[in-house]
């Protein structure tokens, strides 16, 4: 991967963009001094080199029911390691995985799954997580309280 060599202006559009997701190019090119032609044009380029991914909308995840947020830890046996693209692959299915990530150490997997309630999470659990071929363990932790989420990158 090539690591792009930014210059002080794309990284404070870039900083903004994270700060205020909404902005348009107007507002930034007030905010650091170019026309809102030469910020679009920026942004442009930003997305066509990969740097810009998307802008998604964020949503208060309890606003909308999704009370709890658990932590799953997936350790699979020796077999199952060697169908770790299966796992991926069936985990990217279930809306209630919001990511996952190949671990190294004494897991192989780590899940930020959400659901309405511990009875939601019980049921995600037994219906369609544990019933993945390979799995040895899952050990899971609630969240009781968010102290910082974000997708901010220190830029």
């Amino acid at each position: 991967m090539q690591i792009l060599d930014l210059d002080h202006t794309d990284r404070r559009i870039l900083e903004l963009l994270q700060q205020e997701p909404g902005i348009n190019a107007a507002e930034l090119g007030e905010k650091i001094g170019l026309s809102q032609s030469a910020v679009w044009r920026r942004m442009q380029t930003l997305r066509e080199q990969g740097v810009i991914v998307d802008q998604p909308v964020k949503i208060d995840r309890e606003k909308v029911g999704l009370n709890t947020m658990v932590f799953a830890h997936v350790k699979l046996t020796s077999h199952g390691r060697s169908n770790l693209a299966e796992f991926s692959e069936a985990v990217r299915e279930f809306p209630e995985v919001l990511d996952c990530y190949v671990m190294l150490g004494n897991v192989d997997f780590l899940l930020r799954i959400v659901t309405e309630d511990i009875k939601a999470y019980e049921q995600f659990f037994f219906e369609k997580l544990s019933q993945l071929p390979g799995i040895q363990e899952v050990n899971s932790s609630i969240v009781l309280s968010d102290i910082k989420h974000t997708n901010v990158l220190p830029i």
